[in-house]
């Protein structure tokens, strides 16, 4: 992507995952993303499969959904503009651990693997960010995940 608009740059700094990037470090991590849109009731990701990307949701609704030893789909959460998702494959380099289906039109930005490692050789401070806010998402969906586990109650400022 080379348009780098300050409605974007402020969209993006708002997001979880960029937060904290300084101004330099934003207009390369942009560069790197690919817009990627998709029809109600595609499949962005599915369960199991290999990932070598994540996503930044830039507009709709996404359902999250994990399969049971049933055979059922389990869902899991909506995602919304702002958040992300498929930063686990970029992590621990394993397969898709959900299914994210389109709940209507759908705008997303694709960061590959490919593009987050020449993130750090451009970029080494950028890329410790970027890696900071994937682990404090991470952490807040396991505190999440920890409550609804055990029962609590969990508030919706918590989402």
């Amino acid at each position: 992507m080379t348009d780098s608009t300050p409605d974007l740059k402020a969209f993006l700094l708002a997001t979880p995952f960029f937060g904290g990037l300084a101004d330099p470090s934003l207009d390369l991590l942009i560069s790197m993303l690919v817009e990627r849109r998709f029809d109600v009731g595609a499949t962005i990701v599915a369960e199991g499969e290999p990932g070598r990307s994540m996503f930044i949701v830039k507009s709709g609704r996404l359902a999250v959904g994990k399969r049971t030893n049933a055979g059922s789909v389990l869902p899991i959460s909506v995602l919304e503009p702002g958040d992300f998702f498929g930063e686990m494959t970029l992590i621990e380099m394993q397969n898709r651990s959900a299914t994210v289906v389109a709940e209507s039109e759908t705008a997303l930005y694709e960061l590959t693997a490919q593009k987050l490692y020449a993130c750090y050789k451009a970029d080494i401070h950028a890329y410790v960010i970027v890696l900071q806010n994937i682990n404090r998402e991470l952490c807040r969906r396991l505190r999440r995940a920890d409550d609804r586990f055990t029962g609590q109650h969990v508030s919706e400022e918590d989402h």
